[in-house]
């Protein structure tokens, strides 16, 4: 008899399966949810009725009122574009320029990079440098937000490739004392650990937790917010186009059962984590990034010298155990990381685990006994392969 293959273990869910339920929830919503919730008539009505429900579960769990939670179709990145116009836009005769860290996630890089390249020198960006454990440099974050002509900063509640928390109170007192908004980058955090309280702007992505790719934007009622360009009609003037229903509804019980299980799911996730970080180090000339305590539970990231990561990615897939490399923040590619770059480390023979959720993995820690038996084996045969193994 053939061999029985190796079950498939997922360790990148960046993001991962929808949440069972979920998933039930988003299919009985297509039949029951699809009419458009602006019109009048009983369908429409009936629509309208599950977008309120979800708004309201999901600002309850944010901390923030239903009038204060807008959906952005596509996910996080949609999210974070409109709440960078919506901040800047009230602030234009201040000034065009933006502050981020230097590890930010592509959706505010990229687009604050190319208006500063292409339009006029007050839409520039100021990157501010990070520490070696990923947390953003506070010195020259203050300098940075304090500089003539800034209209908005933005910061990751937490680090999406290496884990690392940033100091969101520090960061936005710095920004308070300059009368700069602070947008804060949650969408890689949001519902693993518990919401923040220091911004101007809060985006997430329902996809966190277990719900389709769904951007969540909050704005309080104190935070000076409006996007430029003609008024919109879509989500109290915030969204480009309206939201889909059967989405919200599927990532509202998303957020509820991610919600009961956070804390468990954490620290089942930390220890496993732990696990996996301590076991690379072992390797010899292997790095693991991020801050070793203040990180999220369920990232790790570790580069091995004298190895591509593409090589170590497919000799694990073929192993059955599905990781990533290259930055997590430049939509998955195999490019090397700009964030282990501003942190000073290796950024070649990169792997970085996103460990999903245990309702939709509950086979986890034994993938993770796998990947930790395998490891040393699998980086001495790749570097075995191109010379590298007796240096």
């Amino acid at each position: 008899m053939p061999p029985t293959p190796t079950p498939s273990a997922n360790l990148d869910a960046a993001p991962g399966q929808l949440h069972p339920l979920a998933k039930q929830t988003l299919l009985a919503a297509i039949e029951a949810g699809w009419a458009d919730p602006r019109r009048l008539y009983r369908e429409a009505r009936t629509a309208r009725a599950f977008l309120d429900q979800a708004r309201e579960v999901l600002a309850s769990g944010l901390g923030t009122r239903p009038e204060e939670l807008s959906f952005h179709a596509g996910g996080a990145s949609a999210a974070i574009g409109a709440a960078l116009d919506g901040l800047a836009w009230p602030r234009r005769r201040t000034g065009e320029a933006v502050v981020a860290s230097a590890v930010e996630h592509s959706s505010v890089l990229i687009p604050s990079r190319y208006a500063a390249a292409h339009a006029p020198e007050s839409a520039r960006l100021i990157e501010v440098g990070v520490e070696r454990d990923g947390r953003v440099d506070l010195a020259q974050w203050s300098d940075a937000v304090a500089t003539g002509g800034v209209a908005v900063a933005a910061l990751q509640q937490a680090n999406g490739e290496v884990g690392t928390i940033q100091p969101l109170h520090e960061a936005y007192a710095a920004c308070a004392r300059s009368g700069v908004p602070l947008l804060v980058d949650a969408q890689v955090s949001l519902g693993r650990v518990g919401a923040p309280a220091a911004y101007d702007a809060l985006v997430g992505d329902a996809a966190t937790v277990g719900g389709p790719p769904l951007g969540l934007l909050v704005t309080p009622a104190r935070t000076r917010f409006a996007r430029s360009g003609a008024p919109r009609e879509a989500e109290f003037g915030r969204a480009d186009s309206p939201v889909w229903v059967p989405l919200a509804l599927a990532a509202a019980e998303a957020w509820q059962q991610s919600a009961a299980a956070r804390v468990a799911d954490a620290a089942e996730a930390a220890a496993l984590t732990a696990r996996i970080r301590e076991a690379a180090a072992a390797i010899p000339d292997v790095e693991v990034a991020g801050h070793p305590d203040d990180r999220l539970p369920h990232i790790v990231t570790f580069s091995a010298l004298y190895v591509d990561g593409e090589t170590i990615v497919g000799e694990l897939d073929r192993l059955g155990l599905s990781v990533a490399s290259g930055s997590a923040c430049t939509a998955s590619t195999l490019e090397p990381s700009h964030v282990l770059a501003a942190m000073g480390l290796l950024t070649h023979g990169n792997v970085r685990i996103t460990l999903p959720w245990a309702a939709m993995a509950p086979d986890r820690a034994a993938a993770i006994d796998r990947l930790i038996e395998a490891l040393p084996g699998v980086i001495a045969a790749a570097r075995a392969r191109l010379g590298a193994d007796g240096l």
